[in-house]
């Protein structure tokens, strides 16, 4: 199911996703944009990562000893 959002660009950046889309590398804005979403979120996702790995080397991960611990 999908959902339709509004958003409102300046001239200059709908211009520049007009000339992306242009060049045959997405179909439509929305792609364009959905695509910006996603390298969002794998970029957050790998932050998120980043900082666990930074506090399990510091000490301060949690050790869980089964799968009822993580409810």
């Amino acid at each position: 199911m999908r959902n339709i959002v509004t958003i409102s660009l300046p001239k200059q950046l709908d211009e520049q996703i007009e000339k992306e889309v242009k060049t045959g590398k997405f179909a439509s804005k929305s792609e364009f944009i959905r695509s910006l979403i996603r390298l969002w979120q794998e970029e957050k996702l790998f932050r998120e990562l980043k900082q666990g790995r930074k506090e399990v080397e510091a000490g301060l991960g949690k050790e869980f000893k089964s799968m009822e611990e993580l409810e």
